[in-house]
């Protein structure tokens, strides 16, 4: 028997005995034992440690009503089964919207980044920045220029905004560290969105996701309250004419109707029907002769400035309180749509 025989016939033996020298730590997690939390030096930089995965606070829940019926499921949001990139603009503002979370969006931000041979000077997970070296381009030999990536948690459900801010200096000059509150070039800065927009679209398929960027660009901008002796509302945090028009995009779609509407007061005047409601009965579309109905307000969507955020609440027609049940169920309609 030769060398190469019985270098087979090791293999072999290890294989078959493999599952005694091989340890099964399948249920090891079982026996963890919880350890103190690492203590950081008096004087050194702790920002950079805490919770891997935070439990979040439990905010002040709503009783439950008295009865105990099985409420129906909510339509599903129209961009749920989308995959999209996008550019949006508002007010002078644009930025980029993806309707992926942003543990998925800012691993994918860094690669193409780094495709580009674009270096990076800062990236900060949990301010969700990323920031560029200084640059030269071709067509401009006297300005050096530098680009700041915000990346945040969007207004629609599992979505991420992308803003893009431009700085530029005299190359002859020292290179300020401050940056503008405005792009210095809004042509560099559009030029730039809009060629990050197409790439980040070519890279759709991939599936990554940071854990480190699991809480990325600070919490989410919409939440629903249910405080115990009031009427439930959605909290925006974002500007008034941000928020008004994207309750109104909303209010386009998971059967409510706008029939009219008023920025000023704050009021859209809607007609809501479940899915129940708009199948007609078969008696019903076989003797009706008219199938245009005029549609009444049967409740107002309310949109006003509060302290740091724009609040939204559903009312009856005639504004006094919904069941707080049905008013949670068609916030969690509108919150579903927004973008």
């Amino acid at each position: 028997m030769n060398i190469r025989h019985l270098g087979v016939l090791a293999l072999a033996s290890l294989l078959l005995t493999g599952c005694g020298l091989f340890k099964d730590r399948t249920s090891d997690y079982l026996k963890a034992e919880e350890l103190p939390p690492t203590v950081v030096p008096e004087g050194l930089d702790s920002s950079a440690l805490g919770q891997i995965y935070p439990i979040p606070a439990v905010g002040d829940v709503q009783a439950p009503a008295s009865n105990t019926e099985t409420p129906r499921p909510l339509p599903v949001s129209v961009n749920v089964f989308e995959e999209l990139v996008k550019i949006q603009t508002l007010g002078g503002e644009r930025w980029i919207l993806t309707n992926r979370p942003p543990s998925e969006t800012w691993p994918r931000v860094r690669n193409i980044l780094n495709t580009s041979g674009i270096p990076v000077a800062k990236a900060d997970a949990a301010a969700g920045v990323i920031e560029t070296v200084w640059l030269q381009f071709k067509d401009d030999d006297v300005n050096n220029h530098r680009f700041r990536f915000t990346i945040e948690p969007g207004i629609q459900l599992n979505s991420t905004e992308i803003r893009v801010l431009h700085a530029q200096a005299d190359a002859a000059g020292d290179m300020p560290e401050e940056w503008p509150t405005v792009s210095d070039s809004d042509e560099r800065e559009k030029s730039m969105v809009e060629s990050f927009a197409s790439l980040l679209a070519g890279d759709l398929s991939s599936s990554t996701v940071s854990l480190l960027a699991q809480t990325i660009g600070g919490k989410p901008k919409v939440d629903i309250l249910t405080p115990r002796l009031a009427d439930p509302y959605m909290v925006i945090k974002t500007d008034y004419a941000r928020s008004w028009a994207s309750v109104a995009y909303s209010l386009e779609r998971g059967g409510f109707t706008t029939i009219d509407k008023d920025q000023t007061e704050g009021v859209f005047y809607v007609n809501y029907r479940s899915e129940d409601e708009d199948k007609p009965g078969f008696f019903k579309r076989l003797f009706s002769g008219k199938e245009d109905e005029v549609l009444k307000v049967n409740y107002l969507v309310l949109v006003a400035k509060g302290e740091d955020a724009v609040e939204v609440r559903v009312v009856n027609a005639d504004r006094s309180s919904l069941d707080p049940d049905l008013a949670l169920q068609l916030l969690k309609n509108v919150r579903n749509n927004l973008s």
